[in-house]
């Protein structure tokens, strides 16, 4: 009986954004002096990772456009019109990893490409793993927490209006949050 040498491979898991569980938010400056924040309620997404190597991962995550919610149905509007979001012609915002980095015991950096209004940029995440847990139901569960900060112009979301005291209505820098539960749906 022939033989051959192959490496073992790690055991290949897929993860899927628990909606339910799951919030990105952002918060960006409001007549220079507060800051509005709001969330996506439409989100979905996954991971597929080498169970033995998170530098192994690969993250795809999309974002419902006309899903944004800052409390005021108003703004929420403005938001998804051209001058913003632009949500009929550019219905999803967009991230794909292309890079996971361990830099520390519960600390990953996860750069990708982040597509809003049909622009792609680079971006890093600055991300925490939460832990995992086995849930009543006997589904295992992932949480991480991430951040990273964004100027809103490099999308093409250029439009403000100044301030006759000086200044502009809208910030330029965006941060954004995301608290995100993940449920294991395979492994291989």
């Amino acid at each position: 009986m022939a033989t051959t040498s192959t490496a073992v491979e790690s055991a290949r898991a897929v993860w899927q954004i628990d909606p339910a569980h799951t919030e990105v938010g952002f918060g960006v400056r409001h007549l220079m002096i507060s800051t509005v924040k709001g969330h996506f309620t439409g989100v979905e997404g996954s991971v597929s990772v080498d169970r033995d190597d998170a530098e192994t991962a690969r993250v795809d995550v999309t974002i419902d456009a006309s899903s944004i919610d800052t409390r005021v149905e108003q703004r929420d509007q403005h938001l998804r019109s051209p001058d913003f979001l632009d949500a009929d012609n550019y219905p999803e915002l967009k991230f794909e990893s292309t890079k996971v980095e361990r830099v520390g015991d519960d600390r990953l950096k996860i750069t990708g490409d982040l597509t809003i209004r049909d622009t792609t940029r680079e971006v890093s995440l600055d991300v925490q793993e939460l832990g995992r847990v086995k849930d009543p139901w006997g589904s295992e569960r992932a949480g991480f927490a991430a951040s990273t900060e964004i100027n809103r112009r490099d999308f093409g979301l250029t439009w403000n209006q100044a301030l006759e005291t000086g200044g502009v209505l809208v910030g330029d820098r965006v941060s954004i949050t995301l608290e995100t539960e993940l449920v294991l749906q395979s492994e291989d």
